[in-house]
This record gives structure tokens, sequence and C-alpha cells, in this order.
């Protein structure tokens, strides 16, 4: 099965898995990302920290708190995402809605996947990219997500979430591209 054909929970268990490789292969947690501004360490920091806030404001999810990312990002990351596996993996979940003033009402697994697992996905190259690691991601999917994103691309600028689009050769491969979209320079 490709990323794109997993359960919410399925796919959020694969592409977590990724991005451990990457916290658990990191040695420089000090190390320039490519988001700028950012270090290898932010990188985690971002992903443990934005998602509790946003479950909870729409959601009755309260997920618990980690170690400190600036302590020991490792251990920050493996109790972050082990708690939104728990989220996913509890049947409890199909039933549950999350209430955002800009997105409206959607199923909590779906708006995890939709938002965080994603964000998940792509961050899994700048981590890798800023340790020195592998950048591989699955071209299937990042195919996917790019031809979601681009129709959106004048609101996901307006967002400040993305920076300019890095231009790439037409021939690109699928992961090139959606890293050049999100602002990222791929060379």
């Amino acid at each position: 099965m490709t990323l794109a054909e997993l359960s919410p929970a399925e796919r959020h268990r694969e592409i977590a898995a990724g991005f451990t490789a990457r916290v658990t292969g990191a040695q420089d947690w000090d190390a320039s990302a490519p988001v700028a501004g950012w270090t290898a360490r932010d990188v985690v920091r971002h992903l443990v920290e934005w998602l509790p806030g946003f479950l909870a404001s729409g959601s009755e999810v309260t997920l618990p708190p980690v170690p400190s990312v600036d302590a020991d990002p490792v251990a920050a990351w493996q109790a972050h995402h082990t708690a939104v596996q728990a989220v996913l993996d509890d049947p409890k979940t199909a039933d549950r809605i999350l209430t955002n003033p800009h997105l409206g009402e959607l199923p909590l697994d779906q708006a995890i996947d939709r938002f965080y697992t994603t964000d998940v996905f792509m961050h899994t190259w700048d981590l890798a990219r800023a340790t020195g690691q592998d950048e591989s991601l699955d071209p299937v999917y990042a195919t996917l997500l790019l031809s979601g994103m681009e129709p959106m691309d004048e609101m996901l600028r307006a967002s400040g979430q993305y920076g300019p689009k890095v231009p790439v050769p037409a021939e690109a491969d699928p992961v090139t591209r959606l890293i050049g979209f999100i602002g990222r320079n791929p060379a």
C-alpha cells in the first residue's frame, strides 16, 4: 500500500517513523535548518508545540506534556508522537470532531492527518537536510500533497506558513518540486 492508501492512523505511524529515524540520527541540534532562523531543534519544537494547542482549541483532546525540546529533543519527539498515535489509534477518535473557525468541522483523525501528519512529512526533509541525513521522501505522497496545495498557492503564501516558491527545473522529481513549492531551496 502507498502512503495515500493508508488510514490516518497508519499514515501517521509510517510518516512519524521516518521523522523518528532522522531525530534519533541527529548529531547536531544547533545545525541550521532550511527554514530561515530555525535550527534542527526548532524543527522538532515546531512539531511538538503547535499541535496540542490546535487540538485543545477545537476538540476535547488534550495531549500530555512532553519533555523539554531544549533539554532532550529526542525524548520530546518520542513522547509527542506516541501521544498523537494513541489518539489516532483510539477507536473513539472516529467519532470525534475538530471545530475550527477557519476550517469548519472536520473528523478529528482527518484534521490531524491533513494538517499535522503532512507537516511531519514535509519537515522530515528539513530535519534531514539540517542534520546531513537521508532526505528521501515518498515521491507518490509528495505528488499528492503538491497537487492538493498548488490550487491554494495564493492562500498558502498569504498565511505566512510558506515562503516564496523556489524555482526548480520542470523535470525535477516530485519531492524536489514539493520542497521548492513550500519555499525551501532543494539545491
